[in-house]
């Protein structure tokens, strides 16, 4: 059985605030800027950025999840293998409504994210989908340094409802001195993140990620590098942040995936548990902007 346990406080949280702080205190406007993003009443979504914010996870010391406030991590998951196992578009394969915004009459999100995963290319090897290419490399060479996925395709933009936001995973695997068994490490490339709404719920979705793709390739789970080009929080998420970010920090809770699955394709959410998690109270009917 795997736990992962954590000592004191949450180092996700410590994370979040130094991200929240740093884009408060040293962040630039865009008010004078003509913007994309409203709110539901028509009014420009405004936000103060900062430009490239890189975090680290040691997912072997801890599961990188909020005490500040509850993540639905099991939404997120599910989000995540909707995007990585289904490679599906559409968001009747999804049990939350958090693309409805995105999906015309049948409920597709265009060519966009598990899409983009699910596209078989031509390899030397044969034909495979991104997901299915990681995994083969992962398990027949493990160190090379071509090891990644893609879904900002150019030639398909103008068929997606939302451009990719977190577009790109590129593994890299280390073995320590000493160690028979390798590590799996990865990089998550963000163009753009809404750092209230998403930062956690995405940090949380690709941790799962490197924790079911180390499992099923007989590796121990090692480093998540997040980079996010434009981190940014909108104006009317401003007194949020500010007082999330004063509020108690807990214990991080006890992570255990399902030892017995070998295979990523059959993993579901409940081959998940997050236990001993508190947190602060939930934050309800965040805008978001569109």
């Amino acid at each position: 059985m795997k736990i992962w346990e954590e000592c004191v406080m949450s180092y996700a949280d410590q994370v979040f605030m130094q991200n929240i702080r740093e884009i408060l205190d040293h962040g630039v406007w865009d008010t004078d800027q003509n913007v994309r993003p409203h709110w539901e009443d028509g009014t420009p979504a405004h936000t103060i950025k900062k430009f490239g914010i890189v975090n680290r996870y040691d997912l072997q010391k801890e599961f990188p999840i909020l005490t500040l406030r509850r993540t639905y991590w099991k939404t997120a998951v599910d989000e995540l293998l909707w995007i990585w196992q289904q490679k599906s578009n559409n968001i009747h394969d999804l049990k939350s409504h958090v693309w409805d915004e995105w999906a015309d009459e049948d409920g597709s999100i265009g060519k966009a994210y598990g899409y983009q995963l699910g596209v078989k290319h031509q390899y030397k090897e044969g034909m495979m989908d991104q997901v299915d290419r990681v995994i083969y490399d992962l398990k027949h060479t493990p160190f090379s340094r071509r090891i990644l996925t893609n879904i900002y395709v150019h030639q398909d933009l103008h068929e997606m409802n939302l451009y990719p936001c977190a577009y790109s995973m590129t593994f890299n695997v280390t073995q320590k001195k000493g160690d028979d068994r390798l590590t799996l490490n990865g990089i998550l490339n963000q163009r753009s993140q809404d750092v209230l709404a998403a930062n956690n719920w995405n940090v949380c979705q690709y941790a799962v990620l490197m924790h079911m793709l180390a499992q099923v390739c007989d590796m121990r789970v090692g480093e998540l590098v997040h980079v996010i080009a434009d981190a940014h929080i909108y104006d009317r998420h401003v007194p949020i942040v500010k007082e999330l970010i004063e509020r108690l920090q807990y214990d991080a809770p006890k992570f255990w995936l399902n030892p017995d699955i070998k295979d990523f394709y059959q993993f579901t959410t409940d081959d998940i548990k997050i236990t001993d998690y508190v947190t602060g109270e939930q934050i309800k009917d965040i805008p978001i902007a569109v």
